[in-house]
């Protein structure tokens, strides 16, 4: 992947989001178990709706998430990633983060 340069506000937005133990661990959870409605991602990691709606708004903000409406489901993944995400990517891995089971709750 070509490295090309990041401009100082997104480089401060993309860190800035993994400043948080709660987003890493939605990130670590994606990474894990690939594309998950937010019904599922709430119920996995027990968060309640409105804070974990906050936290995937500041990580697609950032640009490591995608959001798909199917029906009237919002599923969440890992966005395609330019040079500096994806190292960022690569190194919240090694975070040593519990991840819950992934437990269905929507129906789609």
């Amino acid at each position: 992947m070509e490295k090309t340069k990041i401009q100082p506000k997104d480089y401060l937005r993309a860190i800035s989001a993994l400043n948080d133990e709660t987003r890493v661990l939605i990130l670590r959870f994606l990474q894990e178990y690939g594309e998950s409605c937010v019904c599922d991602l709430e119920l996995s990691l027990g968060m309640l709706q409105s804070r974990l709606s906050r936290h995937l708004k500041i990580l697609m903000e950032a640009g490591y998430l995608e959001k798909e409406r199917k029906g009237v489901w919002s599923h969440y993944y890992i966005a395609p990633q330019d040079w500096f995400r994806e190292k960022a990517l690569e190194n919240i891995k090694m975070v040593d983060v519990k991840i819950p089971p992934q437990q269905k709750a929507c129906p789609s």
